[in-house]
């Protein structure tokens, strides 16, 4: 699965990258991981689990999406409503 950074975290110097797991995504501020965006199978669809790495914080809001990828799109935009970007 190939997921570009948005624009929204590029035009802040911010990087969308793969974790060593394949399926897990991780969102850098200032080249730390600060956020890990996980698909997860869900009722025959996907949900993605969003985690504060600092603290373990779930962010997520449980939203169900048709494939992996858009369960993390998903996320991504979920997060950006939570940071007020």
């Amino acid at each position: 699965m190939a997921i570009a950074t948005p624009d929204w975290l590029q035009s802040r110097g911010c990087r969308l990258v793969p974790d060593y797991d394949g399926r897990t995504w991780l969102v850098l501020i200032n080249e730390t991981p600060q956020y890990k965006l996980t698909p997860v199978p869900a009722a025959g669809r996907f949900m993605c689990q969003a985690v504060q790495t600092v603290n373990g914080k779930r962010l997520d809001k449980g939203t169900m999406f048709a494939t992996a990828e858009a369960a993390v799109n998903g996320c991504l935009d979920e997060l950006r409503s939570f940071l007020g970007w």
